[in-house]
């Protein structure tokens, strides 16, 4: 089939989410300057750069408001988040955290995870979780938007420090097999990484 989008798909569910997949989960913890920590899983997430190493996550607004969730909120006003990385044995906790609920809910608490402080910003990390990137917020880019109930936002941040378990490393190398890290699909598919192969560059 052939949809021009502006046009619509006439499919049950919009098909885009599960062909640009999988896509690592960017579990965000944050500090608001009232000091309430929010963690909220976000779909869109990737490293985006090296010589520094970024990231980025999308965050829409979602609110006719146009106010901005917690997590962008929070990231505007202290300049700082961590990405904590998602295992298969996190996977409930996680969405657990994808709940909305009030600012002054503190979805760590809510999902009953351990946070330990960070090194070099104040954002918690997911104890529990094998890696960390604590990051310092650089910019938000406004996108595109055709729905008047949503604002886009792309937020970009650079990484100052990487928290990396033992239990995940393998002569010395991240093994993504180990980790068992949890991917995101379309509708309201996952997948888990539990195994991979290598293939040498072409010469």
């Amino acid at each position: 089939m052939f949809y021009e989008v502006s046009k619509g798909h006439g499919l049950p569910h919009d098909p885009f989410y599960s062909i640009v997949a999988p896509r690592p989960i960017g579990w965000i913890s944050t500090i608001g300057a009232d000091g309430v920590v929010n963690l909220a899983p976000f779909a869109f997430f990737n490293g985006c750069g090296t010589e520094p190493p970024q990231v980025l996550f999308h965050n829409s607004t979602g609110r006719a408001d146009g106010l901005m969730k917690d997590t962008i909120s929070n990231v505007e006003e202290t300049g700082e988040f961590v990405a904590n990385l998602v295992t298969w044995e996190l996977r409930e906790q996680m969405n657990e955290t994808a709940r909305a609920v009030p600012r002054s809910v503190d979805e760590t608490t809510l999902a009953g995870l351990e946070t330990e402080p960070s090194v070099l910003v104040k954002p918690p990390r997911v104890k529990a979780s094998p890696a960390h990137l604590e990051c310092r917020h650089t910019q938000t880019v406004e996108m595109l938007s055709n729905n008047k109930r949503f604002r886009n936002f792309v937020v970009f941040g650079e990484v100052l420090g990487v928290h990396i378990s033992e239990d995940i490393l393998t002569d010395g190398l991240v093994d993504n097999a180990k980790a068992r890290l949890v991917a995101r699909l379309g509708y309201r598919d996952f997948a888990v990484i539990d195994e991979v192969f290598s293939m040498p560059f072409p010469v």
